[in-house]
């Protein structure tokens, strides 16, 4: 993590104003990796603007229930070439330090926790029936059934 794109020590609210910082601080960092880097600069060219509203849209609907976003992560992602197993790892230790600290616990278990799953969910997409390991499950705290069939996290 870049040291302009540090969070405050106190955990931000979590509202779509953070969640724009966090999308734009964690793309920023993204642009500057050696691997992921050439990928993303290649598909976005110069509508990183766009991009970035996007993802914003994304998060604010998986955080925050706003239902700005529409698409599909799958078939979109699918369309990039050169995509290695690598890549995956890369992306999801960005996002694991740029979600450190930088939320209350419950909301960044959540967001790591939704980016391991659209990781991995792209990731079989990618490399179905192939000899490679899939991203680990995110840090974070662990999670119990109930015996009334919910979850509640520890």
């Amino acid at each position: 993590m870049s040291p302009n794109s540090m969070p405050p020590h106190a955990p931000s609210a979590l509202n779509q104003e953070a969640i724009a910082r966090l999308v734009r601080d964690f793309y920023g960092d993204v642009l500057k990796d050696e691997l992921l880097g050439p990928v993303f600069r290649a598909e976005i060219g110069e509508h990183w603007d766009a991009h970035l509203q996007r993802m914003v849209d994304f998060w604010c609907t998986v955080m925050l229930g706003s239902k700005c976003f529409r698409g599909n992560l799958v078939h979109r992602h699918m369309q990039l070439r050169g995509v290695t197993p690598a890549h995956f790892n890369a992306w999801i230790q960005l996002w694991t330090q740029h979600t450190q600290h930088r939320f209350d616990s419950a909301s960044t278990y959540k967001l790591r926790r939704v980016a391991h799953d659209i990781g991995r969910q792209l990731f079989s997409s990618y490399f179905n029936g192939r000899e490679h390991q899939a991203p680990a499950n995110p840090p974070g705290p662990s999670v119990h059934k109930h015996a009334d069939g919910g979850r509640k996290a520890s």
